[in-house]
């Protein structure tokens, strides 16, 4: 029997009602792209200028969105949630950060995480971004197979060290990790270093885990290619499974420099590329484990039929459901209360520092058919149904 992603109850038992009729405010205007623009461009204006509006920010947008501005601050809503059986995966959600001491930063970040991800049962995974421990220009740089300078050479050496700091503590305290994909220009570099990190720290247990956006139409000849060095080299593969978060950003630089666009060439064609990668790792549990990051219910429910046509547990480790903080809480907490592995991805960090994060939260809600009016709808049942329960 499918997970009832209708019952509005369960979905935000959580939530108060000022907090359901923020969500409910907050939803109504990223409804409206124009509106999204101009707030975009207000808050970057005051932050930059320096007037006090970060009171305002964090008390509407980032509360919905984000866990807090540090760790400690996270964990009211991570045991909440977990007293339902919504895990959490705190995720440091600083971006655009270029120089060393900020990849060192981002770094310790990690590693700290990784001992609440060992210390808490609520946080079964750590993440980082791969432009957090290194310049975007230089993995796009090691990505095209151009020449590096000396000092370019030493940079490479210590994001690969970083990488493999955080991946041994990962092994050692046998606890997830994910690494999450960017732009298609830069991410063979990526690619390769999270293969080698899987090569060295996956022989026993899935430790670490890449992301694949399936909205690139080569994903699924690149999963079944590391699948096969996996089998033929003894190790196990993770995998996030998403949509993918860079459409137009894509589309725009292969139109600018005249290749073909990377990614698929519709919607439904990147909705069957991410429903055939999910088949293909349920059909190897073997050496594959799949986290499934998506806010796609009709993707939710294909795989919980998967896993009952392969007569899985609702909670097999190997398998895992996805989303973000503040948004598609029918979908998580329905499922969880169904006994599935689910977990949410919990941003946090200074708010001025997190607000690139937040603006592309509210820039994909907009572009994203469905998505808003879905939540909004959702959150409309909800207030209905409280008023009848007075």
């Amino acid at each position: 029997m499918h997970p009832n992603f209708e019952n509005t109850a369960i979905a935000f038992q959580l939530k108060t009602d000022s907090e359901l009729e923020r969500a409910y405010f907050l939803f109504k205007l990223i409804a409206n792209e124009p509106l999204v623009k101009i707030g975009t461009a207000v808050t970057n204006f005051a932050l930059k200028a320096h007037l006090p509006i970060e009171g305002l920010i964090r008390a509407t947008v980032f509360d919905h969105f984000c866990g807090g501005v540090n760790e400690e601050d996270c964990i009211p809503i991570i045991d909440k949630m977990h007293s339902k059986g919504v895990h959490s995966i705190l995720d440091y959600s600083v971006e655009g950060k270029e120089v060393e001491d900020q990849f060192d930063f981002a770094l310790q970040k990690t590693l700290e995480v990784l001992d609440f991800v060992k210390e808490k049962e609520a946080i079964p995974f750590a993440v980082f971004k791969p432009t957090g421990f290194g310049r975007f220009e230089l993995y796009q740089k090691v990505s095209a197979g151009e020449q590096l300078n000396q000092n370019e050479v030493r940079e490479w050496d210590r994001v690969q060290n970083r990488y493999h700091q955080v991946c041994k503590k990962a092994h050692d305290l046998d606890v997830h990790l994910l690494i999450d994909a960017e732009e298609s220009w830069m991410q063979n570099a990526a690619d390769d270093l999270c293969l080698g990190m899987m090569r060295e720290y996956n022989q026993k247990n899935t430790v670490i885990f890449n992301t694949l956006q399936m909205y690139r139409w080569d994903r699924m000849d690149y999963l079944k290619q590391i699948h096969e060095t996996a089998k033929k080299e003894g190790f196990k593969i993770g995998l996030k499974v998403v949509r993918g978060a860079y459409m137009e950003k894509e589309n725009d630089r292969a139109e600018d420099m005249g290749y073909k666009s990377p990614i698929c060439i519709s919607k439904l064609a990147t909705d069957n590329n991410f429903d055939e990668a999910v088949s293909y790792i349920m059909d190897h549990l073997d050496t594959l484990s799949i986290f499934a990051g998506t806010h796609n219910e009709e993707s939710c429910l294909k795989l919980v039929d998967l896993m009952t046509q392969k007569g899985l547990a609702h909670n097999n480790p190997h398998v895992w459901f996805g989303q973000l903080y503040g948004m598609s809480d029918h979908i998580s907490f329905n499922l969880s209360e169904d006994g599935y592995n689910i977990a949410k991805y919990v941003p946090y960090g200074p708010v001025k520092d997190v607000m690139p994060y937040l603006i592309r939260r509210a820039e994909e809600n907009t572009s994203v058919a469905g998505q808003t009016t879905r939540e909004l709808a959702l959150l409309q049942k909800e207030k209905e149904r409280r008023k009848l329960d007075l």
